[in-house]
């Protein structure tokens, strides 16, 4: 009896102990699972990895990933080589500045000068200055300054024959892209300069006698870059347009020095001219002629009386 007893008390014992291990398998309660990280709420903003997803105010990784790169500070963009991004002017791959100067014969001033100022309009230039001169005994001619679209040039030269006869053309073409990229790289130190000068002004923690000084300095350099900024202005204006000057003139006279004038009609006139002045010295040296012949006749009077004596 003692033996069916003992093995009765030890079967119940192992159905009490598979009673309690089988809440564990399926899930539904247990101290693991008050351990785990979902059961206990956390405190602040919901993390990666912590909550149930789905649930009330409960975000995913990828969410949490996107709204933090949306709220961080984005870096400033890496510059480079400032020169990099250089503009050498509309002209071509380098930046050169052509002046040209043209002596053009024309029959007549005046279609001439109609014709430059069509030439201007044509390749999309325009006369900068202008000047004529054709006074009295002097060859009438005209100048004119025309500012072209460096494209345009060559196509402007081209077209001088369409005026008149062509004396003489002359081309100069300047190099300014080594001023250019040295200009550029002053400005751009100068600015970073500035940028320093005006870190210093925000926090500034030094005396009054120092805090003047700091805004000199910064005042010198503001006009140090104003000052390299035209220049570059002008550099780029002067690639981008060129000059051409063209200075037409009427053909000289075939013989005397008097341009316009007929040489036979001059002549005559200059013949009556001559004419006219000789009989106006010829009356002019009667107040000469008539004192000594009165002279002259009183003496050889006085000689015949005297003879006679």
């Amino acid at each position: 009896m003692k033996s069916v007893t003992l093995f009765l008390i030890a079967a119940l014992t192992l159905s009490a102990c598979g009673g309690e291990q089988s809440p564990k398998a399926d899930g539904s309660s247990g101290v693991s699972d008050m351990a785990t990280p979902t059961a206990a709420p956390l405190r602040g903003a919901p993390q990666a990895g912590f909550g149930v997803v789905g649930g009330p105010g409960s975000q995913s990784t990828a969410e949490l990933s996107a709204s933090r790169r949306d709220a961080a500070p984005e870096a400033p963009p890496s510059t480079g080589d400032p020169l990099q991004n250089i503009t050498v002017g509309t002209g071509g791959p380098a930046m050169v500045i052509r002046t040209g100067q043209a002596f053009i014969e024309v029959e007549k001033l005046d279609p001439a000068v109609l014709k430059i100022r069509q030439l201007a309009a044509q390749v999309g230039g325009y006369i900068a200055n202008s000047s004529m001169s054709g006074g009295r005994d002097q060859i009438r001619q005209a100048t004119f300054e025309l500012k072209i679209p460096a494209p345009k040039y060559d196509e402007a030269v081209g077209s001088l024959s369409t005026i008149g006869k062509v004396e003489t053309v002359s081309s100069n073409a300047q190099d300014v892209g080594e001023e250019f990229v040295d200009v550029t790289a002053r400005v751009n130190n100068a600015r970073r300069l500035e940028e320093r000068l005006i870190s210093l002004l925000a926090n500034r923690t030094g005396k009054l006698d120092e805090v003047l000084r700091v805004e000199r300095e910064l005042a010198r350099v503001r006009e140090e870059i104003e000052r390299y900024e035209g220049r570059l202005r002008y550099l780029t204006t002067r690639v981008a347009t060129s000059t051409l000057t063209i200075t037409v003139h009427e053909p000289a006279p075939i013989l005397g020095n008097n341009p316009g004038e007929n040489p036979i009609t001059a002549a005559l006139r200059r013949a009556w001219r001559n004419f006219i002045a000789l009989l106006a010295g010829t009356i002019a040296s009667l107040g000469v002629l008539i004192p000594l012949a009165l002279v002259g006749v009183g003496v050889w009077y006085g000689y015949r009386r005297w003879k006679r004596r």
